[in-house]
């Protein structure tokens, strides 16, 4: 039997991967507060000395974290944008998606970082401009799939509106779950933008 060889800068990226992957789910799960290397290495099932040497520091590896949730962020709404049915309830159909991304695990996850980047000014600085970038993406995401022409008057503060409210949805739905409620609301605000963007 011969043994296969993995090269060094593969597992090296396997293990940020992992690392990446247990510092999301000790968020969501723990919070930023109850969230430590010790216990993101032992998630991964990284050595202590390994995750040290690749991340010295919480907020190192929070800030690796932050680049990663941004892209893991990304990709799941493009998936999900992609998915959007077109058809006469397709406003309905868009508010649903993202008021679904809004309640998901990794808007949790970046929602406790938003939360301990407002007292900590070097998790704000990695914090800010990746949250103002997938926001700008998330925007104009939704532009295109409302079919909204931002050249008239109040739809771009429509759509702003319309993000707002979907995200206010998701922090509601970190305390309970709010599915039935925040439906209910989506169909009267899809109805309200129909009537608003015809």
């Amino acid at each position: 039997m011969t043994t296969v060889r993995v090269p060094q800068e593969e597992r090296s990226r396997a293990m940020r991967a992992r690392l990446m992957d247990a510092t999301i789910e000790c968020l969501v799960e723990r919070g930023f507060g109850g969230t430590s290397t010790t216990l993101i290495s032992e998630r991964a099932g990284v050595s202590r000395g390994a995750q040290l040497h690749h991340f010295p520091t919480k907020n190192a590896l929070v800030v690796a974290a932050v680049e990663h949730l941004t892209e893991v962020r990304g990709a799941e709404l493009a998936a999900a944008a992609a998915a959007v049915p077109d058809g006469p309830h397709r406003t309905r159909d868009v508010l649903r998606m993202l008021g679904e991304h809004f309640a998901s695990p990794v808007f949790t996850a970046a929602l406790e970082l938003w939360v301990a980047a407002r007292t900590d000014s070097a998790l704000l600085a990695a914090v800010a401009p990746l949250e103002q970038r997938i926001g700008r993406e998330t925007h104009r995401m939704t532009v295109e799939l409302l079919g909204a022409d931002e050249t008239q008057p109040g739809v771009r503060q429509l759509v702003q509106a319309t993000l707002d409210l979907v995200r206010g949805l998701g922090l509601a739905a970190t305390i309970s779950d709010d599915t039935r409620r925040r439906n209910g609301i989506l169909e009267q605000w899809a109805d309200t933008l129909d009537e608003a963007l015809s």
